[in-house]
């Protein structure tokens, strides 16, 4: 597999569109910070790690909106940005509003995986993995 990101973006889309009430993909510190952020931002209702062997296995809990019936996923996007064979990167004054402040950017910086409204007060800018809405 050449990006485990975006394989656990398409995993995440997919449980989404099947109404899933969770999704599992190999783990890895990367792919625990993200699901860190989506869990802190209310796009998912938890997370966690299972130590199996010979690789650790996280899974995500989803997070729906109404009733049983007439059910609306949380997360409506997901779009992987840099990309293994194009990177992203971003100054501070340039990090993208998402959907016009309603979705986030997931940036990788000097300070760890952070959203991009946290990278906008720390002043600090890096790699765009992803946005979510």
């Amino acid at each position: 597999m050449t990006d485990p990101i975006a394989d656990m973006l398409t995993r995440i889309r997919n449980a989404i569109v099947a109404r899933h009430n969770k999704v599992s993909m190999p783990s890895s510190k990367i792919k625990v910070a993200i699901a860190k952020i989506l869990k802190e931002e209310g796009y998912i209702e938890g997370y966690r790690v299972t130590r199996e062997k010979p690789q650790p296995t996280l899974v995500i809990r989803l997070k729906y909106l109404g009733d049983q019936k007439h059910q609306r996923p949380v997360i409506t996007g997901l779009k992987r940005v840099s990309k293994p064979g194009r990177r992203m990167y971003t100054p501070v004054k340039t990090i993208p509003w998402v959907r016009s402040g309603m979705g986030i950017a997931v940036l990788s910086t000097p300070k760890g995986v952070i959203t991009g409204q946290q990278a906008r007060r720390l002043n600090v800018g890096g790699e765009i993995i992803c946005y979510v809405w």
